[in-house]
């Protein structure tokens, strides 16, 4: 089975998808699944627009709203996203336990696993906050501007409920980065492109620790990412766990859409000839959240998870093959995911648009009919339900910031430290790219294939690890810019290249071979060469 990994979409679903029909053409390849890791902004309207923790000049509908969401088109393949630090969050929060936001288009819910010819896919949206992380999901539309951030934190709650998981993972996803996984591949050459993180790798204190705590439970076969906007391989062997053999997760993190950067992998990965060809629900994973229902916490309160220490009843979670077979029982046998889509806000109309709409609140009816059928609480409805301000409260904030973090290397609560953790359109260089700035590329697009990795290297000392070679890179690249009066006439494979991957910026062959760079920010980055840093 062929998968696409992409990084941060930024809403370019078309360009996506059209990259990936170039790419099938080329090679005389079928792609059967796409995953995208973050930042998918599903906008429907103007109102999910003011749900975007995006500068105002970002806030733009581009297509979502209209090839997808309202029907004109189809994605051409299977597509799987989980959210980062940059979605229509009120659009998402319909979807706690994921539900498809248009067709073909499938969301994983705060954490979710599901089967695909097999496939064991699971993931975790949003990005790791220290100060929110032990909050529930309280959030609320409109949201305020404290809100409009923690509400894609994630949560102590849904890396308790990954972490009953016991079956093997074929595939993870998350959009920021275990802490700590750059050890595993070339750190050095990370480093060159990403000068502004050395002291984070440094220090350990890049990236997410819930996630490097689920990559050491979880083990799984693959882990992609993005958030960082660089392309990034590393391969961690994990302790043997019993008699057990070692299991080796490949991690690969992509850039985000834009050209000449590496925002696409096509990864081979066996399929079950014998399973079903249809997206399915997991009956482990959705045993696990019966379990877990009466935990759940819509308020900004502390919660912690139940421990073996007298004081709860229960604290293993964890799923027999009697719950399992009790959800298949629930579903009526029927584990192929219904495709039950179904719009709940009108889309954008251009030809009426309506700036001052509000941000909408609404219950999905996919999570209203699942939860029906397993038995599970609706946490945005209960939100909802509350009648009052407890979903835009921040009555915790004081208490929660004051409290020592439970991981002892973070430091995103730290006003003197730049966290890249949640990196955020601002915070990053503003790139105006030009069709000619890579005019020395060769003129064969790269040909994507099976993922190349370093060797496994096992937990040893860091040092040890930084000698690692660098991965390869087979994503797409736009061919050399033709001459000016060339441009009309091109054809065949560079046409399409071109058309693909092209965006605004300067004069083709212009002989500008520099991408003209705006650093945002500049306390933040103080310490960097402005000259040598790449985007």
């Amino acid at each position: 089975m062929k998968i696409a990994v992409e990084g941060c979409c930024h809403g370019e679903l078309d360009k996506i998808y059209e990259t990936i029909e170039y790419l099938e053409k080329k090679e005389s390849i079928k792609v059967d699944l796409l995953l995208c890791c973050g930042d998918f902004q599903a906008v429907r309207n103007e109102g999910d627009l003011k749900c975007m923790a995006v500068p105002a000049k970002y806030r733009t509908m581009q297509t979502f709203y209209k090839s997808y969401y309202s029907g004109e088109k189809k994605a051409p393949v299977l597509t799987i996203f989980i959210g980062g630090n940059h979605e229509a969050s009120n659009h998402l929060q319909e979807l706690p336990y994921g539900g498809w936001v248009a067709p073909n288009i499938y969301y994983l819910g705060y954490a979710g696993v599901v089967r695909y010819k097999g496939v064991r896919i699971g993931g975790l949206s949003g990005i790791y906050k220290s100060h929110d992380y032990r909050k529930g999901h309280h959030e609320f539309p409109p949201y305020n501007p404290e809100t409009l951030r923690s509400v894609y934190h994630i949560r102590n709650m849904e890396v308790f409920k990954l972490k009953q998981i016991q079956m093997p993972i074929d595939i993870f996803m998350s959009h920021d980065w275990p802490r700590r996984i750059y050890h595993y591949g070339n750190t050095e050459d990370l480093l060159r492109k990403k000068k502004f993180l050395r002291s984070e790798v440094e220090t350990n204190t890049l990236g997410s620790p819930a996630a490097e705590e689920l990559l050491a439970h979880l083990q799984p076969s693959y882990w992609f990412s993005a958030h960082l906007h660089v392309k990034f391989a590393a391969v961690m062997q994990h302790p043997p766990k019993g008699n057990a053999a070692p299991r080796v997760t490949k991690f690969l993190s992509l850039d985000k859409c834009l050209p000449y950067r590496e925002f696409l992998q096509i990864v081979d990965i066996p399929d079950r000839s014998s399973s079903s060809e249809s997206l399915e629900y997991d009956p482990e994973w959705f045993a696990v959240l019966k379990a877990t229902n009466s935990l759940q916490v819509t308020t900004p309160q502390r919660w912690n998870p139940p421990e073996n220490n007298g004081l709860h009843e229960r604290w293993d979670f964890r799923a027999s093959e009697a719950d399992m077979m009790q959800v298949v029982e629930d579903l009526s046998g029927e584990l192929a995911i219904p495709e039950n889509f179904s719009r709940t806000v009108p889309p954008y109309d251009p030809s009426h648009p309506q700036p001052h709409a509000p941000p909408s609140y609404n219950t999905n009816p996919q999570t209203t009919e699942l939860c029906a059928k397993l038995g599970l609480t609706d946490v945005y409805c209960k939100v909802g339900q509350r009648g009052d301000d407890a979903g835009r409260s921040q009555s915790a904030k004081d208490e929660s910031l004051d409290e020592p973090s439970e991981y002892p290397t973070d430091t995103s609560g730290l006003s003197s430290s730049f966290n890249p953790d949640e990196i955020t359109i601002e915070d990053e260089w503003e790139e105006e790219e030009e069709e000619g700035a890579k005019a020395d590329l060769p003129s064969d697009t790269h040909t994507p294939g099976r993922m190349v990795l370093p060797e496994p290297k096992s937990t040893v000392s860091p040092s040890v690890l930084m000698d690692l070679p660098p991965p390869s890179h087979s994503t797409p690249r736009a061919p050399p810019a033709q001459p000016e009066g060339e441009q009309e006439g091109r054809c065949g494979d560079e046409e399409a290249a071109a058309r693909i991957l092209k965006r605004s910026g300067g004069e083709a062959g212009s002989g500008n071979t520099t991408p003209r760079i705006k650093r945002r920010n500049q306390v933040i980055y103080q310490s960097t060469d402005d000259d040598e840093c790449e985007g």
